[in-house]
């Protein structure tokens, strides 16, 4: 297996030079673990940071 890398002047970039590529996978990562919540208690939890407060209380 061989590896190229290609160097691709790019406009579309952060002030640091780079591309976020994080953010896409954390788009739906607190509305499946809110949904895994739910399941688990029965609570439905709609605001963030999901503290145990949140959940344990009674609504």
């Amino acid at each position: 297996m061989t590896i190229d890398l290609i160097e691709v002047h790019d406009e579309v970039v952060g002030p640091l030079g780079v591309k976020g590529v994080g953010e896409i996978g954390q788009v739906g990562a607190a509305a499946a673990i809110a949904n895994a919540v739910f399941h688990a208690t029965g609570r439905r939890i709609r605001e963030l940071p999901m503290t145990a407060e949140l959940v344990m209380d009674p609504p």
